[in-house]
């Protein structure tokens, strides 16, 4: 192979390369190459129940009275012009005790938006939070968990947390309870294997539009705390 032949080789290697690591830092949940996000403590017995895209009154109110049931605090990372919509659902998951966080004004992927998009989303969104509860708001998950520079670095002026999960029930598509219930169930056991808690990610809503069903998501919260019941739910304030 001539030098010339060696050389585009070796380039496009490392532009593959290059490629791959900003794709893993800007989607893999976990990653810290782009900055600190926050994950999961090192207690195996810790469960973090996090549920995005509401207020939705068609799931919310059930999931409430669940965790009520149980005396479990739970995260909600609400979308921005939700909450516009539910100020009073709102309200509700605040007055019960949750944590609450930003999850945008309109649930796109930051990393591909202009830095001006970004701040403006982060904004707007903990603009209404803020003016709805009448408390600052501290976390944040990017839709998706995309994020890159610009968006951790928006979060920090607004003094928020960055938040993913190490836990994914992929609840978002058309499931049954039972399988959501499995997915959680083995992500759980793959964390506690490896001496972490687990960040659950779960949906109470839907991006697109208010009343998603989010009904088989309820259920499987309701059968994890009939099965878990000496483990300790925190929410991600705990790993501070």
């Amino acid at each position: 192979m001539s030098t010339t032949a060696i050389t585009a080789a070796a380039t496009a290697l490392v532009a593959a390369a290059t490629v791959g690591g900003t794709a893993y830092a800007a989607l893999w949940p976990q990653s810290q190459l782009f900055g600190k996000v926050l994950v999961a403590s090192d207690n195996p017995h810790e469960l973090a129940l996090t549920y995005d895209d509401g207020p939705n009154p068609a799931a919310t109110p059930q999931l409430l009275n669940i965790l009520a049931a149980h005396n479990v605090r739970a995260t909600f990372f609400l979308i921005g012009r939700f909450v516009r919509q539910q100020p009073d659902l709102t309200r509700q998951i605040a007055t019960a005790g949750h944590l609450i966080g930003n999850h945008t004004m309109t649930h796109p992927w930051l990393a591909w938006q202009s830095t001006t998009r970004i701040q403006q989303e982060l904004s707007d969104c903990n603009a209404i939070l803020e003016d709805t509860l009448g408390t600052p708001i501290r976390y944040f998950r990017p839709p998706h968990g995309a994020r890159r520079p610009a968006v951790l670095r928006a979060a920090r002026e607004l003094n928020l947390i960055p938040v993913n999960w190490n836990v994914i029930a992929n609840d978002w598509t058309p499931v049954d309870a039972a399988t959501i219930l499995t997915r959680i169930q083995r992500g759980i056991a793959r964390n506690q294997s490896r001496n972490r808690a687990s960040n659950i990610l779960l949906h109470d809503g839907g991006d697109r539009a208010l009343n998603a069903n989010r009904l088989p998501t309820v259920e499987a919260t309701r059968q994890l705390l009939i099965l878990h019941p000496s483990e300790r739910f925190v929410t991600p304030a705990g790993w501070l």
